[in-house]
């Protein structure tokens, strides 16, 4: 059972999950303010740029409860900041309303964060109870712990595959494996996501478009990687005006909406590319195929989650094979018409 103050971080976790989607780079984060074991407010970060969740809790008090704030407890899923960004310092509204007891769910690991608001808050005599659900508060925003703390961003393997273990024919003609509403699963996947990347033979055999026009949202930004360019400019990832950053050996240059970042073909091609994006800011990657491409991921061991969709009822007699996922443990399955969607996570060295 849950004491009082996880009761009221797990409510945190709740109300920061809305922010999904729409708070990226930053955290998501929810906000309590508890007087007596009563919520006289909620808030949560709802828009990068906006109002953090803090504000949001303390302006939803009511009239009538206004002088009970400085009488009662904080509660945040994720350390109050103490530097000025986008918004002022959290930590700063906490002093301006007397706010004598703050209960945290885990630290911010950012470098302008990163126990400095717990800091200034200890520091004004404030009472700070850090690390109830420490371990749940980061696993809400593992994208953000992970790109802070790796300096690389959080990256999702998805594939789908034929009963029997295949991704595509040998063919160029397209194989469509999974069902529309799983389809439609996959493109609000990509609506949490920040990036998404295919290789050379994906694009040049699917021709995809890589939004999530199948769900509401913002489209991840598209990233490709074509180390000798020699994939056609009619494809529609170069025709269609959004963003592009194509990932190649032989130029670095600007051209409209497509950018070319140049890689070193004599080095791992991988960290190269986790070091560019970790400059651009890219917090996670969906990981979309082909196969050789998942495969180099899985073998460098530079994944956290995979998403498999299988198509029961399909199978075919030759094709591309699926990539050989290893240390891996199953976390959750779930069934959509014909279709198994299983999610993996890493095994931890």
């Amino acid at each position: 059972m849950l004491d009082l103050h996880e009761k009221y971080i797990s409510r945190c976790i709740e109300l920061a999950q809305k922010g999904a989607g729409a708070v990226a780079p930053n955290p998501m984060v929810g906000a309590v303010l508890v007087h007596e074991n009563k919520i006289i407010g909620e808030g949560y970060h709802q828009q990068y740029g906006g109002a953090h969740a803090e504000v949001n809790c303390i302006n939803s008090v009511g009239e009538k409860d206004h002088s009970l704030i400085q009488e009662s407890t904080l509660y945040i899923s994720l350390e109050p900041c103490a530097h000025f960004g986008k918004t002022p310092p959290c930590s700063d509204l906490i002093l301006h309303h007397h706010i004598k007891k703050v209960v945290v769910g885990c630290r911010d690991p950012f470098i302008s964060v990163n126990g400095k608001g717990i800091e200034k808050l200890n520091n004004a005599g404030v009472t700070v109870v850090e690390n109830i659900l420490g371990n749940e508060c980061m696993a809400l925003n593992k994208r953000f712990f992970t790109f802070h703390l790796q300096q690389r961003p959080y990256i999702i393997l998805k594939w789908a595959q034929t009963a029997n273990g295949f991704i595509g024919n040998k063919s160029t003609d397209r194989l469509h494996i999974s069902s529309h509403p799983t389809n439609c699963l996959v493109h609000q996947w990509r609506s949490e996501e920040a990036a998404i990347l295919v290789g050379t033979n994906t694009a040049l055999k699917d021709n995809p478009q890589l939004t999530n026009r199948l769900y509401k949202g913002n489209s991840p930004l598209r990233l490709l990687l074509d180390l000798p360019l020699r994939l056609p400019k009619e494809l529609v990832l170069f025709n269609d005006g959004l963003p592009l950053v194509v990932f190649n050996g032989k130029k670095e240059t600007e051209e409209g909406v497509v950018q070319y970042k140049k890689l070193s073909p004599e080095k791992p091609i991988l960290p190269q590319i986790m070091a560019i994006a970790y400059q651009m800011n890219i917090q996670s990657i969906l990981v979309e195929g082909g196969a050789k491409l998942l495969q180099s991921f899985i073998d460098e061991g530079l994944w956290d989650e995979a998403r498999i969709i299988t198509n029961n009822q399909l199978k075919i007699e030759a094709g591309i094979s699926a990539p050989l996922l290893k240390n891996a443990v199953e976390v959750e399955r779930f069934e959509v018409l014909k279709d198994s969607v299983i999610y993996y996570h890493k095994i931890k060295s």
